[in-house]
């Protein structure tokens, strides 16, 4: 068989395999295995330098030809194809606007971030600013500047997480390091008061560490709101009044509240402040431990030796301080038994809020 023959089947046998072809990939496979690098017709020009002279001008025009009708029938056949696949994908994605809308789930804010927004607000409402503040402090601002002195619990490896250089050093180790992670947001009234004159009113919302085992009713990390008041003539009756309507505005103003006597080392006197229950209404339950009451926060007047700490004077300015956690208060509001519960993104528990 000549080359020309050769040519005229090759191309009679490639339009038989275009005509074929169901979509462009397969029609693209029948282009590559034809005029590719590797393909047939690609072969067979290769060896037209070999015939003689006097047969490669045949061979020529039986090369071209067979070479303009494949592309010409891959061109037509291509653009079918592509026309069919246009439309199948057109109707595969149709829309029906008769049929309901798909509703993407709207997400909402985590119990905890809601809770601490929510008492950040009804502070914000009765004229408190809300600052911020480093959660890696010094040992003086998170003790030292809050009358705490050296030999108080608090300042045990057992409750503060002490950071330790890298160099291992051993002053460090022995819980001696002048840097940690704040145990209170109460380093946070430290900076203000010596930066700013009074009078003040803030609240410092933000995350505290202690060397907590977690269990129901305690956590190494979580939120504290902790408040400070600075002016002239503060007393425990504004201290008092003020918890009475904050606390009513967080669990309803059916809920009483309870001073008890305390101590804090930088506030006094100290109270700690219960609620009533709002299971039993005070009547005692298993909730309350037959109490009727809960506990929710600690408080106090400014102890005379911050305001030294800080340079104010407290023959002229007096204060208070107050304290709580955000989960807990969750907890007691929500009558939630677990404070771990908060934190483990059980989405079937989460979704209740």
């Amino acid at each position: 068989m000549d080359i020309a023959a050769e040519l005229r089947q090759l191309q009679a046998a490639t339009l038989a395999d275009i005509e074929k072809a169901g979509t462009t990939d397969a029609l693209e496979a029948v282009r590559v295995g034809v005029l590719g690098k590797k393909g047939s017709l690609t072969q067979v020009l290769r060896g037209m330098g070999q015939l003689p002279k006097e047969e490669r001008p045949a061979a020529g025009r039986a090369a071209n030809e067979a070479r303009d009708a494949i592309e010409a029938a891959l061109s037509a056949r291509g653009e079918v194809l592509a026309r069919a696949e246009l439309m199948e994908r057109i109707s595969a994605d149709a829309v029906d606007v008769t049929l309901p809308g798909r509703r993407r789930p709207i997400g909402v804010s985590h119990l905890i971030e809601a809770e601490k927004r929510e008492i950040a607000e009804i502070f914000a409402g009765i004229g408190y600013t809300v600052v911020d503040g480093r959660e890696v402090e010094s040992d003086y601002y998170n003790f030292t500047a809050l009358n705490t002195p050296p030999d108080h619990p608090a300042r045990g490896m057992q409750d503060t997480f002490y950071v330790v250089d890298r160099s291992g050093d051993e002053a460090a180790v022995r819980g001696e390091s002048d840097v940690l992670l704040r145990t209170q947001t109460s380093g946070v009234q430290a900076h203000i008061m010596e930066e700013q004159e009074p009078p003040i009113y803030i609240i410092a919302p933000g995350k505290v560490y202690r060397r907590d085992v977690a269990d129901p009713s305690h956590l190494p990390q979580f939120n504290q709101i902790e408040g400070l008041v600075v002016d002239r003539g503060i007393t425990l009756g504004d201290l008092k009044g003020t918890l009475d309507y904050v606390i009513k505005k967080i669990f309803g103003p059916d809920r009483e509240t309870r001073f008890r006597p305390h101590f804090f080392p930088f506030t006094e006197p100290s109270a700690e402040v219960d609620v009533s229950c709002g299971i039993c209404h005070g009547k005692g339950c298993r909730s309350c431990k037959g109490t009727g009451w809960l506990e929710i926060l600690g408080c106090g007047l400014v102890d005379p030796n911050v305001f030294a700490y800080a340079g104010i004077d407290p023959e002229v300015y007096s204060g208070f301080a107050f304290g709580m956690g955000v989960e807990r208060i969750a907890c007691l509001k929500y009558d939630i038994p677990d404070l771990r519960a908060l934190l483990e993104g059980d989405m079937r528990f989460l979704r209740q809020f």
